[in-house]
């Protein structure tokens, strides 16, 4: 059939299938003899998937064309070809200028084995800049350029070697999660159930002398231990032979890989054993590996999902449906997800607020508890902000919405949230590739017992062999790191810290300094204009408004003390914002600029009427009013300064505003380091030096000014209020107002660092002490069962307390710190 096959150039057959190719179709395959054409995205995964495999000869040696993936599942086929629309990806795919991200959520993912596979093959594919497994919420994150690939060829590869996805819906995610662990729960049941018949079936034979129980009984008892051991092998141990043969397919050795060895090899010679009425039989141990293997595995499951449950309840904490505000007064219930900004809603007392926005009527606490971690309601009234997803607890409120659905908030979280996993710490990787070597050494060194054995006791080969691939199995090893950094991530998010890359944890341990920015960092970030001078024949309300119409286009936290102040006949336009410096724009024709003296009038030489933070207001040069702004040092700054010092951490200040308010701010603080009129290049430049004298750097800031600084700091930490600039140039997000959960979220990170660490050392000991006893044959079947699960339940449980960080008391009101495990 192959040799018929002409040059792609020439034939427009599918080199897979033999169906015809569309015209200007995008999907082949190159072989060694050239490229050629296939008609679909099904069958370009197929061939991708042979081939890759390593088995391309099969093209060589077929006698007969196979059937085209779309006749074996075509309502598939029809789905992926769907999901390339452009509207239908505008529900779930984010557009950016370097190329598209989307989230999937995929299924037939056990461990981090899988994560590894599957990114090591969409990574592979040309157009694809990054992928990411989730592991607790088992979803996929990917970064690819529309121009060289189709989101159909993504799902396509991805159900080629057993991992089918689709976009992330979180109702639709939650019911296959809850169907997965129904059936966890069902296999654990079989094989418990079948573990105790059986053994009840072996004790008999193990505790009595020969002769004492007739060959009888003997069949009986093997027969019947046969047909309980038939269940727990063909149902509860299938998902390790599905995985274990997908990894073979894929040409990678995961942990199932041994896990199958052990209990199909113990099965079939224990079947054969009592067919030929003659040999030892093992059901008793299959049986018992299988349910500790089945309950290590629901134990981290659960585990994973509890720890991920914040995550997904953050999409749960925006309402279905609410009250839209017509323009005659109406109210008129709408799905939530159908609002827009400039909308009015009506939330009442004990309902959610279905998206951000600003109140514009009424008085009431939210609780934001879903959000920041903070238990306790705030007030919020007139003029100020509400975020989806908080409670209404006392009175109705008039929101106008700001954002919604995919903009808000709630859905910013989880998607920063999702970013943390789109690469993964170093300590991770290390682990994920001493778990996947170590499966290649435990198989070679099995063989060799098993021919070492063959020599000294035939009869001993099989229960020996067994038992080394079951008590050396690497769960323990492959489970050290991902439980540890889900159990922290959730901690963190719960105390109102959102790690939003995955090397921040990693990084906070082990930081040396924390640079904090002023403004709206040590401060509350609420400005409020304490004085206004107004020159040059402008009266003090005209100088407000003008200032306030520049300031109108700015995110600042100065821009918030101008809010107030804003009337509709002064409009600014072009107005660009000039990092460290302030505000240019134009009003009726002029050029006005607001900020630093020597920005807003270079040509002069001016300065302030007293001491503190003061903005120039000029006119083409010419200055015109001063606006004197005031700001609350934060609550817990000087407790969260005596933490980081207390942790042997250097802490620095580095301010743009005057010297005498930022050396005042220092002393209170007791910061010795301090520098004052930085700019962002200032900024950078400090932090540049001082990575290069080999210290790690961890910035604090919440402004636009402060963006380069971020980046190029080793952790980057973004205040609740930062500009979304700011929070996505982060690699940490407080949710919450309190400064103090800097000091806590680097020490939950250590304590994080910690765990892994004794993870990790418990995982290798214990591997490298039960090698050789089993090896040796000092291990029963039974026994490897038991160390192999515990250990792995072992390594869970300490991860766990990560996630059960207790506090002390508050040292200040609203304030609490965490103890960390030992």
């Amino acid at each position: 059939m192959n040799e018929l096959r002409e040059p792609v150039s020439q034939c427009r057959e599918c080199y897979h299938c033999g169906y015809p190719v569309p015209e200007n179709a995008p999907w082949k395959i190159r072989l060694e003899d050239g490229e050629h054409p296939l008609c679909c995205p099904g069958c370009e995964a197929v061939a991708h998937a042979i081939v890759e495999g390593g088995l391309a000869s099969y093209y060589r040696f077929r006698t007969q064309l196979p059937e085209r993936p779309e006749d074996m599942d075509a309502a598939r086929i029809d789905t992926w070809t769907v999901y390339d629309d452009p509207d239908l990806q505008q529900e779930f795919v984010h557009q950016q200028d370097d190329g598209n991200i989307v989230t999937l959520a995929v299924e037939g993912i056990t461990c981090a084995a899988c994560a590894w596979l599957i990114e090591h093959r969409l990574n592979a594919l040309a157009g694809v800049a990054s992928s990411a497994v989730n592991l607790t919420h088992h979803r996929l994150r990917v970064a690819w350029d529309p121009q060289q690939l189709a989101l159909s060829r993504i799902l396509a590869e991805l159900a080629a070697i057993g991992y089918p996805a689709q976009p992330y819906e979180p109702d639709q995610v939650q019911a296959r999660l809850k169907h997965d662990e129904r059936m966890a729960i069902r296999r654990l049941i079989v094989a418990a159930v079948a573990m105790m018949q059986v053994m009840m079936f072996s004790i008999p034979m193990y505790m009595s002398e020969p002769g004492e129980i007739s060959p009888g009984f003997i069949a009986l008892f093997h027969w019947l231990s046969f047909a309980l051991a038939t269940p727990v092998v063909l149902f509860s141990a299938l998902p390790f032979f599905r995985n274990a043969w997908r990894d073979l397919k894929t040409r990678t050795l995961g942990m199932d890989v041994p896990v199958s060895l052990a209990i199909g090899g113990a099965y079939l010679a224990s079947g054969y054993a009592v067919i030929g009425g003659h040999g030892e039989t093992y059901f008793d141990s299959v049986a018992m590996f299988t349910f500790f293997l089945l309950f290590g595995r629901y134990i981290e499951m659960r585990a994973r999902r509890r720890n991920g449950q914040s995550g997904n309840a953050l999409i749960k904490a925006l309402p279905m449906s609410a009250l839209r505000l017509e323009e005659d007064g109406r109210e008129r219930a709408i799905p939530s997800n159908r609002l827009a900004p400039e909308d009015r809603i009506l939330v009442k007392p004990g309902h959610s607020v279905p998206a951000d926005g600003i109140i514009e009527e009424g008085r009431s606490s939210l609780d934001e508890a879903m959000l920041t971690g903070e238990p306790t309601p705030v007030p919020r009234g007139p003029g100020e902000r509400v975020t989806g997803g908080s409670h209404n607890v006392e009175s109705p409120l008039i929101v106008r919405v700001t954002h919604a659905g995919a903009q808000s908030r709630a859905a910013g979280i989880l998607d920063l949230s999702d970013r943390a996993f789109s690469s993964r710490p170093r300590i991770a990787d290390l682990a994920s590739r001493t778990a996947h070597y170590f499966v290649i050494a435990l198989l070679l060194i099995s063989t060799l017992v098993a021919i070492a054995w063959s020599q000294i006791d035939p009869s001993r080969v099989l229960w020996v062999t067994l038992s080394l691939l079951v008590v050396t199995c690497p769960c323990a090893l492959a489970l050290a790191t991902p439980t540890a950094l889900t159990a922290g991530h959730g901690q963190l998010r719960r105390r109102g810290v959102l790690i939003t890359r995955a090397h921040a944890i990693e990084t906070l341990a082990q930081l040396d300094r924390v640079i904090f920015d002023k403004t709206g960092t040590l401060t509350q970030g609420r400005m409020t204009l304490d004085a206004t001078h107004a020159l040059a024949g402008l009266s003090v309300d005209q100088a407000r408004s003008l200032a306030a119409a520049l300031e109108a286009h700015s995110e600042h936290p100065i821009a918030r003390a101008f809010h107030p102040y804003r009337q509709p006949q002064y409009k600014a336009s072009q107005v660009v914002s000039r990092p460290g410096l302030g505000l240019e724009g134009y009003l009726d024709g002029r050029r006005w600029r607001l900020g630093k003296p020597d920005f807003a009038a270079p040509a002069r030489s001016v300065s302030p009427p007293d001491d503190g933070t003061w903005l120039l207001l000029a006119e083409e040069g010419t200055p015109r009013a001063w606006f004197s702004l005031r700001d609350a040092l934060r609550d817990d700054a000087d407790i969260t300064v005596d933490a980081l010092k207390a942790m042997g951490l250097k802490v620095e200040l580095l301010s743009g505003d005057g010297e005498a308010k930022v050396a005042a701010l220092a002393r209170e603080l007791g910061i010795a380091q301090w520098r004052a009129g930085a700019s962002p290049e200032d900024k950078l430049s400090r932090i540049k030096t001082l990575q290069a004298a080999g210290e790690k750097v961890a910035m604090v800031g919440d402004g636009i000014n402060d963006v380069p600084v971020l980046a190029g700091a080793d952790v980057a930490i973004a205040m609740n209020g930062a500009t979304d600039l700011a929070r996505t140039s982060a690699d940490a997000v407080l949710l919450s107002p309190h400064l103090s959960r800097v000091a806590e979220a680097i020490e939950l990170s250590r304590a994080t660092r910690r765990v892994i660490r004794q993870n990790l050392v418990w995982a290798l000991c214990y591997n490298l002490i039960a090698l050789p006893l089993a090896a040796c044959g000092l291990i029963p079947p039974w026994a490897a069962a038991l160390g192999m699960s515990a250990s792995s339940l072992i390594v869970v449980g300490n991860a766990l307390r990560l996630g059960r960080g207790r506090t002390t008391r508050p040292v200040h009101p609203g304030v609490s710190t965490s103890v960390e495990p030992a």
